[in-house]
């Protein structure tokens, strides 16, 4: 492709994948970042942030920052004319061996168009989703807020457990599953953690949450079955009306099989 781009925060997970992503597109890597400790021999080593983003044709800015947009977007529309944000983010993780199909959420700034056409460019084997500021990170509290504090609040009382062997040697499907996916949170840093769950708008979601646990917990105690039941058909109905709850079992096995191979 011979053009050149140079990622700021090279050293991190997401900028080393970003790294290799780039070059293997044929670009020039540039990399600079805080944590001197560049390996790669294909990334050129930029001594000064200054350095980095001169006579660069594209430069990623891959650093630890909230999952929120909002304050991003207002940010970046301050940016010189001559400069071209594009606000992106990225659905997947430094694990991920192919972009094909892969969700991209990209947020306009200044000419949506020209924001998306370049965005292809770079990764023209995504997926894009285009989606306001706002309501990215009402979105985000459920995609990514909501998940992440169920996921930690479980991880917690796993942790607890004296006798997790016993408990993995009698689990099925669903445990196992779920067990993978806490696991895998709890790769991604504290910090990067405590920025997803502490996005203002989790607080509404996280708040319904409490509200339905401590319910269903109450309606248990108190031997109030058939509200249960009913909670439970409500959901099933609501959300059978957009996803075949059949399939999705499906998919579960076909998971399970892909584990125990």
């Amino acid at each position: 492709m011979n053009k050149k781009i140079s990622i700021i925060g090279v050293n991190g997970r997401m900028g080393k994948w970003f790294a290799n992503y780039f070059y293997k597109m044929g670009f020039e890597v540039v990399g600079f970042d805080t944590n001197d400790d560049t390996k790669e021999k294909f990334i050129i080593k930029a001594n000064s942030l200054i350095g980095a983003i001169l006579k660069t044709d594209y430069v990623l800015l891959c650093t630890p920052t909230k999952s929120q947009k909002s304050k991003t977007a207002q940010t970046l529309m301050k940016t010189p004319t001559k400069v071209n944000p594009i606000c992106i983010h990225p659905m997947f993780g430094p694990g991920t061996k192919k972009i094909d199909g892969k969700n991209m959420i990209i947020i306009p700034i200044k000419d949506v168009k020209k924001e998306l056409d370049a965005a292809k460019l770079l990764f023209p084997k995504a997926n894009f989703v285009t989606i306001d500021a706002s309501e990215h990170d009402k979105k985000i509290a459920v995609i990514l807020g909501l998940t992440h504090l169920i996921n930690i609040a479980f991880a917690n009382i796993l942790a607890k457990d004296e006798k997790i062997s016993l408990t993995e040697k009698m689990s099925g499907s669903t445990f196992k599953i779920q067990k993978i996916v806490t696991e895998s949170i709890l790769t991604e840093s504290p910090e990067l953690i405590e920025t997803i769950v502490s996005n203002p708008e989790m607080r509404k979601y996280g708040e319904e949450f409490w509200k339905d646990i401590g319910k269903l917990l109450t309606d248990s105690q108190e031997g109030k079955s058939e509200e249960i039941i009913d909670y439970i058909k409500s959901s099933q109905k609501r959300i059978s009306k957009n996803i075949d709850l059949d399939k999705s079992y499906k998919k579960l096995s076909a998971m399970i099989k892909t584990i125990e191979k």
